[in-house]
Formats: structure tokens, sequence, C-alpha cells
């Protein structure tokens, strides 16, 4: 009961942030967490539960960022179209790219994620009707509220917020379910869990297919909420890096880790960015390096679970007379 009340305490936070906290820039920092979180709890069904370490996630959020434009730049509709599109051409991307992919174990499926990733990226740079090096548009003025282009943070925060919601309600209902407890017992042991009748393949594929197309919906509320996608903007590796760290910070394989980790990491960017402008931009990598180092070494759970083992043996610690 005590957890349930604690939840209750943080959404009704959540809500409130953006009256409490009202300047633009602050609005903005939270409806990029809320973004960011959206990504890494998408990245982290494949990522957290299946134990599959995909660097290549971004391949699914550009789908998503130049569906998004793509609709609006060629035909004149809404971007909010283009999620729909998106959202399927990420599925069959994966379904395709998994099957090879998936067989492989450890940094050998990381590193074949990277080398699709790259591939990606080099062909929409030489693809004129994706804009090329260039990149695709939105709508300079709204037309209508189903562009999605609004001046102020706020209704994206709500936005991405009800689409965060939808995703931790999907994500909570697939660790719960058969499949759920396959992909655990796969992370544990894929040898044990196929000796056991675990659809081992199968199941990893339907969890990549799953993740490909959650992340392919924040690569499009990104495009949409910054009215421009292009090579980097889209399918920069180092988008797939911050997405892959967000989830280990905060916990890969919990429902709440994605968020905790990009509460952290996201005001960490943005307000370094603040401080140093341009001249930081380097240091972004440096400071990536390192968190990953000090995840690996001292705490490989992520912060959730270190709470939660505190909290345990908090619980377990007998009475003081």
């Amino acid at each position: 009961m005590r957890r349930y009340v604690w939840l209750l305490i943080a959404l009704a936070l959540v809500i409130a942030y953006p009256w409490v906290f009202s300047t633009p820039f602050q609005q903005r920092l939270g409806a990029l967490v809320l973004l960011y979180a959206i990504a890494a709890s998408a990245w982290n069904i494949i990522g957290g539960y299946a134990g599959q370490v995909s660097v290549g996630h971004v391949v699914f959020f550009g789908c998503g960022a130049y569906a998004a434009m793509g609709a609006y730049a060629h035909y004149g509709l809404s971007p909010l179209v283009g999620i729909p599109a998106g959202f399927a051409a990420s599925v069959a991307i994966a379904a395709v790219i998994g099957v090879p992919t998936l067989r492989l174990a450890g940094h050998y499926f990381s590193m074949a994620t990277i080398a699709v990733a790259e591939l990606a990226r080099l062909i929409v740079t030489n693809t004129d009707y994706l804009g090329a090096a260039v990149g695709l548009s939105g709508p300079t003025v709204p037309r209508n509220v189903f562009d999605l282009s609004f001046i102020s943070a706020l209704p994206y925060y709500y936005l991405f917020l009800i689409v965060l919601a939808i995703t931790l309600v999907i994500t909570w209902w697939m660790a719960r379910s058969r499949m759920g407890f396959y992909l655990r017992a796969i992370k544990d042991s894929e040898r044990a869990a196929r000796s056991l009748g675990a659809p081992a393949s199968r199941t990893k594929l339907h969890a990549y297919m799953l993740s490909a197309g959650l992340t392919s919906v924040a690569g499009a509320l990104y495009a949409m909420m910054f009215g421009f996608v292009d090579p980097e903007s889209g399918l920069g590796i180092l988008i797939s890096v911050k997405i892959l760290i967000m989830a280990a910070l905060g916990g890969a394989g919990l429902l709440f880790g994605p968020l905790v980790g990009a509460a952290i990491l996201v005001p960490l960017e943005e307000i370094s960015n603040a401080w140093l402008g341009g001249k930081g931009a380097g240091l972004t990598f440096v400071v990536y390096g390192a968190i990953i180092m000090l995840i690996a070494r001292f705490q490989p759970g992520g912060i959730l679970a270190l709470v939660n083992r505190l909290l345990s043996k908090r619980k377990g610690a007998p009475h003081a007379p």
C-alpha cells in the first residue's frame, strides 16, 4: 500500500512540474526528460528485459522522425500521419535485421546493430527523397492543432507524459505476461531457457519488434517538437548511446529505471550545454564514457536496483529493543 502512495505522490509531482517550474527553459527541460524516457523505456524492452544490448536503436528513432517530417514535406499532411507509417516501417526493419543479428550474442550483437545504424545513416545522407544531408522540415506555421507545432513546451510536456504512460503500461503488461517470463529466463541463461522449452529466437524477435515500434514513436515526437530532422539529429549514433545509458543508469530491466536515468542525464546534458555553449561538444562523449565505466564498475543494476537493495536491507534489519 505504501508503494502505491509513493507512486501517486510521484505522479502528482510530475503533473504539477510545469506549473511549479514555469520558465520556458524548465518546461522544455521537463519535456525532453519525458521524451527521452519514452525512448529509453522502449529500448528497455529488448536491452533491459531480454539482455540484448542494442546500440543501433537510432535506426528506429530515425524512422519515426523521418516518417513524421516526410508526411508534411512530400504530401502536405499532418506529421501525426507519419507516426503509424514510422511504426510499421520500424517493425518491418526490426523483423528483417533481427533474424540474423539476434543469433549473435553479447558484444557481437551490439557491433552488428552499430553497423546497421551507420549504414542507415549513410543511405539517408545520400538519398534526395529524404532530404539527403540537409534533412526535412515540418510546417513553419501551424495550420491546425494536429500539426503539433506549439510555441510553448507545455503542450509537448503533457503529450509526452501521456505517451510515456502508455509505453510504461505496455512494458508492465509485457513484463507480467508469458513473454516477459521468457525474456527474463533468456537474459539469465538462453541455453537453459531453450532446454526448458522457451522459444528464445521468436521471443527475442517479438521483443525487438515491439521495442523498435515504440522507439519510432519517440523519434516522431522528437521531430514534431523541433520541427526538423537531418541525418545527425535523427540517425546520429550518440542518440543510441544516450538512450542506452539512461536505461542502464536508472536500472535496465526495471519499469521506472529509464525514467530515473532520463531525469538525471537530460538535465546534466542541458545544463552543461547552457554553461559551455558550443565549447563542450566533445565533453559529452567523455561524460557518457565515464558514466558507462562507473555503472559497470560499481552499480551494474542501476540506481533503482541500489535503492531497492537498500530498502530491502532496511526492512530486514532487526528492530532495536
